[in-house]
This record gives structure tokens, C-alpha cells and sequence, in this order.
């Protein structure tokens, strides 16, 4: 299946998002902010298929991290959650950067579904 990172900084929300994508046979790293994440993202040399990550986060939020990884790996797919509306608004700024904004809280479900989707159609 697919490598995927996880980026947020709420750890009952990475877990329970990790668990759910590992069950669906992904590889599964996890990051806990922007700033560990971008460092995954560097270390792996953009050698994720998918990021996942939440917006608002600690020392350097989801859409920081999101720009500075497409400006290192323009071909790196995103997937970014919220909870909050005006993140969701910043998100829509980033067209070309960014394939989905997921809606928290989710499901197990929902995220296993919607990173199928990412992975499926964006290839």
C-alpha cells in the first residue's frame, strides 16, 4: 500500500488516525507539528505518498508546512484536517498545493476513505 505521514499535534487524533490508516495496510509515520513533519518530509526526500496533516498546530502550522514542502517536492501530494472554519478558508488559498481538507472530528472510516480517495485520484 501507500507510505503516509501524519502530522498533528493531538496525539488521541494522530493515533486514532495512524491506527485507522495502518489497518487499511498503509505505512505509517507520524509527526507531532509542521516543523517535525517538514523535517520527516526532508529526511524522506519527499518520499511520501500522501500527507496528512492537521492546520492549526504548534511552532508551524499545516499550511506553513504544506508551502515549504511543495516548494522542496512540487509533486507531494496534501491532505490537510480542521476543525475550525476560517483554517478551512485559509486551506482553499493553496489550490495546487493541497488535494482535500477533511473535516474533524472524523471517523475512522471518513480518513480511511478520504485518503483512499486522495491516493486513487490523484495518482
Amino acid at each position: 500500500m501507500a507510505k503516509l505521514l501524519i502530522v498533528e499535534d493531538d496525539e488521541s487524533v494522530r493515533t486514532l488516525a495512524a491506527r485507522a490508516l495502518e489497518r487499511a495496510g498503509h505505512t505509517i509515520d507520524i509527526a507531532a507539528d509542521g516543523a517535525q513533519g517538514l523535517s520527516l518530509i526532508q529526511a524522506a526526500r519527499g518520499g511520501y505518498d500522501l500527507v496528512v496533516s492537521d492546520i492549526r498546530m504548534p511552532e508551524m502550522d499545516g499550511i506553513e508546512m504544506a508551502i515549504a514542502a511543495a516548494a522542496l517536492f512540487p509533486a507531494m501530494k496534501i491532505v490537510l484536517m480542521t476543525g475550525y472554519a476560517d483554517q478551512r478558508e485559509r486551506a482553499e488559498e493553496l489550490n495546487g498545493i493541497i488535494l482535500d481538507v477533511v473535516q474533524k472530528p472524523f471517523t475512522l472510516a471518513e480518513i480511511r476513505s478520504r485518503v483512499e480517495r486522495a491516493l486513487i485520484c490523484f495518482a
